[in-house]
Parts: C-alpha cells; sequence; structure tokens
C-alpha cells in the first residue's frame, strides 16, 4: 500500500503527528509511506527511520502558479514530486484548503480528512473522498490517531508512554547539543521564552528572575534557547538575570531536540520546542495562554501547565493580540512551584531540595 501523509506545517503539528506516522509503520511494515511538508518545517523529518520518502513543497509558489495559470517551472516541478507515486491513500492531518489542495493533486485514490467539526478550515471537507468524526475534547495526538485507526483500519496506542516520536539524529546533532550545554556540567534546565503570537508569551523578565531562583535553590543552569528573530528576547532574559548563570543558545530543530533529551527540566509556552521536548520525554512545565493545554501541551500525566483558570475569557480564545493581556500574567513563584514539582515527580531533585512556595 502506498500512504501519503499531509502535514505542511508548523513544527507543533509535525510532532504531534509522529505517533500516527509511527502506528502506520508499526501496523503495516510493507507499506510505502511519504509525506508531504512546506521546505521551512521539513528539518525535523529528515532521514526518519520511518518514512520512504519526504517530499518538500512551496505551497504558496505552488497555490500562485496555479489560479494565475501561469506556467512556472517550481509549481511543475512540486506536482510532478506529489504526483511521482500512485498514492493508494492520502491522509489530511492539517484540515485547511492548502493541505487538502495537496492531497487531491497527488491524484491519491482516496483522500481521509477530519469531519467538519474537526476542521480549521470547514470548506477543505469537500476536497476529500473521506471524512472522519473526531469526539470533542481530544488532544490533537490522539485526534491525528483516530484518522489513522478509522481510514486504516490498525490499531493505534493509547498509553501515553507508548506515543512514538521518531526522529533521526546523527553525530552532528548531539555535538551541536554538547557545544551548548558545555559549561552547565551536565544540570541545565532550558527556558524558551519565545513563542509564534503575542498572546502566548510569558515575560522575559521573568523568565530572567526564574533562571536566577533556579540557581539558587537547585544549583541548575538555564540554558536560554531562541529561534530566527528571538535573539532580542533572549538577551532581554539574560538582562534579567542576575546569577550569571543563565546563556542564550540558538540551535537547529534537531540540536535542541538533542539537548532537550538531557535536560533536568523545560519551561515554556504552546511553541515548537516545546512540542519538541514533550518528544525528547523530557519533564515539561508550559506556561499556555489563549491555547489550551488539554489539546496542545503535553500527553504526560506528570508533565504540568501552568495557567490562569481565575479570568473568564479562556474559552475558545485563540486571540493572536488582546486588549487585556492577563491570560499570561503569571507570577515567578507560581512558575517555580510547578518546576519545583515536576523535577520531584522526575526524582530529579532530594528531598531536602523541596521548597514549599506560599
Amino acid at each position: 500500500m502506498r500512504i501519503l501523509i499531509v502535514k505542511l506545517g508548523s513544527i507543533g503539528d509535525i510532532v504531534h503527528t509522529l505517533p500516527a506516522l509511527a502506528a502506520m509503520r508499526r501496523a503495516l511494515p510493507d507499506s510505502e509511506i511519504s509525506w508531504v511538508v512546506e521546505h521551512g518545517a521539513s528539518e525535523i523529518l529528515k532521514d526518519n527511520p520511518f518514512l520512504d520518502r519526504l517530499i518538500e513543497v512551496d505551497t504558496k509558489a505552488l497555490r500562485r502558479g496555479l489560479m494565475s495559470g501561469e506556467t512556472l517551472r517550481a509549481p511543475r516541478q512540486q506536482l510532478r514530486l506529489l504526483r511521482a507515486s500512485a498514492f493508494d491513500l492520502a491522509l489530511d492531518f492539517q484540515g485547511l484548503l492548502k493541505s487538502s489542495l495537496a492531497a487531491r493533486l497527488s491524484r491519491a485514490q482516496r483522500v481521509y480528512g477530519f469531519a467538519r467539526d474537526a476542521l480549521r478550515e470547514p470548506a477543505s471537507r469537500f476536497l476529500v473522498h473521506e471524512t472522519v468524526s473526531i469526539p470533542t475534547g481530544l488532544h490533537v495526538i490522539r485526534k491525528n490517531l483516530t484518522l489513522v485507526k478509522s481510514a486504516l483500519g490498525i490499531s493505534v496506542p493509547d498509553d501515553p508512554d507508548d506515543f512514538e516520536f521518531p526522529i533521526a539524529l546523527n553525530q552532528a546533532d548531539e555535538f551541536e547539543a554538547a557545544e551548548a550545554a558545555r559549561e552547565t556540567e551536565g544540570r541545565y534546565v532550558i527556558l524558551n521564552p519565545g513563542g509564534g503570537w503575542p498572546t502566548k508569551l510569558w515575560s522575559a523578565d521573568k523568565f530572567g528572575a526564574l533562571a536566577d531562583q533556579l540557581w539558587d535553590r537547585f544549583r541548575l543552569h538555564s540554558l536560554v534557547t531562541y529561534g530566527p528573530g528571538e535573539a532580542g528576547l533572549a538577551e532581554q532574559v539574560l538582562s534579567n538575570s542576575r546569577s550569571g548563570k543563565a546563556q542564550a543558545v540558538c540551535l537547529s530543530l534537531k540540536g535542541f531536540f538533542a539537548l532537550a533529551k538531557d535536560a533536568e527540566v523545560y519551561i515554556g509556552g504552546d511553541t515548537g520546542p516545546t512540542h519538541l521536548a514533550v518528544a525528547a520525554r523530557t519533564p515539561v512545565v508550559g506556561l499556555f495562554g489563549p491555547t489550551e493545554w488539554w489539546r496542545n501541551g503535553s500527553p504526560n500525566s506528570d508533565d504540568i501547565c501552568v495557567e490562569r483558570t481565575d479570568i473568564d475569557c479562556r474559552v475558545d480564545c485563540h486571540r493572536r493580540s488582546c486588549s487585556k493581556w492577563i491570560c499570561m500574567d503569571i507570577d515567578v513563584e507560581r512558575v517555580l512551584h510547578a518546576v519545583t514539582d515536576r523535577l520531584a515527580r522526575a526524582n530529579r531533585i532530594a528531598p531536602a531540595e523541596l521548597v514549599t512556595i506560599g
């Protein structure tokens, strides 16, 4: 059987689809599995041992060429890539018009997607052949596994301990992580102050204060990770840390994944690095505001979410800008308490190090 996975981006979305890929490969070892992804989000999938083929596309160029009627070279090449295999079926995990269009352009015999209630762009359902209903209140990883189970008729894991996140690392990735952690003596936490939306960000000032607390109480170094365009944010964290035990590091996605594997704990918002930390089985403390932990957070019951449950404006929020801006107004003491709890659950600190915060 030839199967096409359609999940174009973002990094977090791709990470959330990896357990579905693993379930397919385990149940159908002789199948040919391909994945179509945007160029900018492809790094995490490269050299994946569970994939037979990775198809990188630029959907903006593809749609521009198709809609304008231009015979652009790039769209033609991308169409040839999509149609290079006679796919038996395609699975649209994205639920967008561009993803369902990519699935149909592949000429797969059958295209499966989510039913209307589970779609980000409901009109995309008209481009799929079969839709799968998803129960409400389901974590996105389980949502993706439900699509696989229904479309392929295979068994999928239910216990989060059995969720697999296949990401291939090489020596260069491991070396990159080791260099980033070289001055920490192997005892470090990862602080990730970035995020795709301004409303998802916890204060950089508070991240700096947290770094000091983690050093004072647990002698843990803080590695402040940042991505493209976030260097200023990382510097703001460092400028608000007085201990001198925090440093900013910028790594590739796979370098970050390798770094997260050996971290004592990770602290960050709803963003790609957080989901990579979950995939790495790092103890996680999530800081969530306009989005939902139950949907996008960690499926690991030991991981902790710090969020505002005392405000009435978070239901179906998902705002990228806000006049109130209060959901991420969280005290450092609350986050430190959660980090202490998570370290204890992971047996990363001795009982004598436990702190009580009022």
